[in-house]
């Protein structure tokens, strides 16, 4: 189908008997890490809420039963919702997954799908309990685009809970989850300035570090618990920022609709910069110098940028420095379609370094990405989430950094001309 028809399905779906739970598919999600748990995770609260007969703790393993439409991928299915809760009864297991939909054959379990942007919209009725459901698995980066736009970025082991029929604002924050990082300032702590003018990126950032450092910790979970840290702060900042803007109403429906769009617009930017600002924090504090050891967003070829070029720009573009001894990585959130964009950076390097927190990916993909010279650098904490076959080629961030270091001290012999870019 083309993009008007997901569209269409986005407006068919935006009315006050829907719920939306969208969310990235992982790899336990569908069948790519081979984990055999047979359907997508949603949370106990949400199918709590949508299906009340599941919550019941006296009932081994309750379930509910009902009509699912996979309308991207013309396909039908009675699927149960199960709560897996012999935590209550003698185990350990607690937890809610949408089960029967058939094997890989479903969308939703296709290794291929792993990371693609799901949407699950649930029909309810007058009680508020879901009748049915429809679903679109997006199957390209435009398609994801037109969901973002409507929802706003649906981040990477997070829900985007939306509800149509409330037209008031606080829809844009009901699906305000707080993490482990636990970094949520109250309106008191928040700085005075960050009230008047919304924090920059890196203003964040460096709040997210102040208030969790971690020195001690592997570059990998550092990243990880502190993306999670300032996300946490920069929804807090938001919330304190935008519901007295919201609760003092609006006089029309265009100053509703462009203050809609100025918050979207703000959770899609910071979602597109933060993992890159994050890493560059890193390579700073495991003693990577901007510009003598490491470019940042400079210009490779022509209208070519690459996140990250090791040494410098400038070793880059001298033809003299070896090619053995540069080094590229690309930062991408999810990289399902998105690992493509690489391939014609920084053309001097055959091997490109590719950093993702997508949670998986299909062995299929993965061949193709190491065929086209695609090296995925993975954080630690979401190696497990990969199939078993493929963890074992997969390179964390730790892993990269020590190979960046290795290139400086292999230098020593000043052997390969201008070690001025490697210069102490």
């Amino acid at each position: 189908m083309a993009p008007t028809d997901l569209k269409n399905w986005l407006d068919k779906h935006s009315n006050p008997d829907s719920v939306w739970y969208a969310k990235r598919l992982s790899g336990n999600d569908t069948l790519a890490n081979r984990t055999h748990q047979a359907g997508p995770y949603i949370p106990r609260d949400f199918l709590f809420g949508v299906f009340p007969k599941l919550n019941r703790p006296e009932t081994p393993n309750p379930d509910v039963r009902f009509n699912l439409y996979i309308d991207s991928h013309a396909d039908h299915r009675c699927v149960r919702a199960i709560w897996y809760n012999n935590k209550f009864h003698n185990g350990t297991r607690n937890e809610t997954r949408l089960t029967k939909f058939g094997g890989s054959q479903s969308a939703l379990l296709d290794p291929s799908n792993t990371g693609a942007l799901s949407v699950f919209a649930f029909s309810l009725d007058d009680q508020g309990t879901a009748t049915e459901c429809y679903v679109w698995v997006c199957r390209c980066e435009t398609e994801e685009e037109l969901v973002e736009e409507r929802i706003g970025p649906v981040e990477l082991g997070k829900r985007a809970i939306w509800s149509p029929d409330h037209a008031a604002y606080l829809n844009l924050f009901k699906s305000i989850e707080k993490t482990q990082a636990n970094c949520w300032l109250d309106p008191s702590e928040i700085p005075r300035e960050w009230l008047k003018t919304f924090p920059t990126g890196m203003e964040l950032i460096d709040k997210a570090v102040e208030l969790r450092p971690y020195p001690s910790r592997s570059p990998d979970r550092r990243l990880l618990r502190r993306r999670d840290c300032e996300f946490e702060l920069f929804r807090s900042v938001e919330e304190a920022v935008e519901l007295p803007v919201i609760g003092q109403g609006f006089d029309n429906m265009d100053e509703f609709i462009a203050r809609a769009q100025t918050i979207l617009q703000r959770r899609k930017s910071r979602s597109g910069r933060s993992l890159e600002l994050h890493v560059r924090k890193i390579f700073v504090e495991e003693g990577l110098r901007k510009n003598q050891d490491f470019a940042h967003q400079q210009e490779a070829e022509p209208s070519h940028r690459p996140d990250f070029l090791f040494p410098s720009a400038d070793a880059y573009k001298d033809m003299a420095f070896p090619e053995e001894r540069l080094r590229m990585l690309a930062v991408k959130t999810t990289c399902k379609d998105r690992w493509r964009q690489i391939l014609n950076e920084a053309e001097r390097i055959k091997r490109k370094h590719l950093l993702t927190l997508q949670e998986g990916v299909s062995e299929g993909q993965f061949r193709e990405m190491k065929d086209a010279g695609v090296q995925l650098v993975i954080p630690t904490p979401l190696v497990n989430k990969f199939p078993a076959l493929v963890r074992p080629h997969l390179n964390t961030l730790e892993d990269f950094i020590a190979d960046v270091r290795g290139l400086k001290l292999d230098d020593s012999s000043g052997s390969h001309g201008p070690s001025v870019y490697w210069k102490r």
